[in-house]
């Protein structure tokens, strides 16, 4: 579905019922499905919206606006389109500082909080170099398949996520595909993550190239000191990929715990479609 969000419409993939549902977001590159294993066991206890960030999957592709600001302020429409009062937000990688943003804000709906391998809230790391080559990682077939094999991955993909990935990373729009690595990567929000209160659930791949373990116990987790580390041996950073049941059984033990007894949504405001 699309759902009318901050001036643009933002697709939407829903599924399943139960409380309290949860919100993805994804990794640049990505798309709503690169959740797909994930909400499709999580869907058998929960409601599940995976959003496509705008420039990604199906949604609209605006000239500008593609910092931490903008795609947090898309998500949080998406939340109030849906009239979402109590639920579990969920991100990776870029989504994952997206939805630092968003809890450092104290949202009264949000219950509770999972980083999967979070890009961590301070500016990235890297050199000019190595920052213009990230920027052409999705330039082609080939490069996509390189940057799979060489940065994304430590277990092997299915044929068929494997050409998920490569088709979800081409699709980008260019100004989504640039942003990332040349700006929004290095937006620091290391100030406004110690406001985050929600119950937090950081999940790491222990084998994991873009984002280690290391780096988020010394950049993420030393600034929200409440939340609770998980780490997947021999996963890399597409851990819904890799290892899609194993994340996503330790998602659902964490939202369970947060589950309210009384239904979370009510009737869709006027501009879902």
């Amino acid at each position: 579905m699309q759902v009318a969000s901050n001036g643009i419409r933002i697709h939407v993939e829903e599924r399943g019922s139960g409380d309290p549902p949860l919100v993805f977001l994804h990794y640049w590159g990505g798309s709503s499905r690169t959740w797909s294993h994930v909400t499709a066991i999580l869907s058998k206890g929960h409601r599940t919206f995976a959003t496509d960030h705008r420039g990604w999957g199906e949604s609209e592709a605006p000239p500008s606006g593609y910092g931490l600001t903008e795609l947090a302020a898309d998500a949080e429409g998406v939340i109030e389109a849906l009239n979402l009062r109590h639920y579990v937000l969920i991100g990776h990688s870029m989504g994952g500082k997206v939805a630092q943003l968003m809890a450092s804000r104290r949202p009264p709906g949000l219950a509770g909080l999972v980083l999967v391998a979070p890009s961590p809230p301070q500016p990235m790391n890297m050199p000019a170099e190595a920052r213009e080559m990230m920027a052409k990682a999705y330039a082609g077939r080939e490069a996509v398949e390189m940057t799979i094999d060489n940065v994304l991955t430590a277990k092997p993909l299915s044929a068929a996520d494997r050409e998920l990935v490569i088709a979800d990373s081409l699709r980008g729009a260019p100004q989504a595909k640039a942003a990332w690595p040349r700006a929004t990567s290095l937006e620091d929000i290391t100030s406004k993550v110690t406001a985050i209160t929600a119950p937090t659930l950081v999940i790491a791949g222990g084998a994991d190239r873009v984002d280690s373990v290391d780096l988020l116990k010394a950049e993420l987790l030393s600034r929200v000191p409440h939340a609770v580390l998980h780490v997947l041996p021999g996963t890399g950073h597409l851990s819904m990929l890799e290892s899609p049941r194993e994340l996503a059984q330790i998602i659902a033990e964490f939202a369970d715990a947060l589950r309210m007894p009384t239904n979370s949504l009510r009737p869709p405001s006027s501009d879902r479609l």
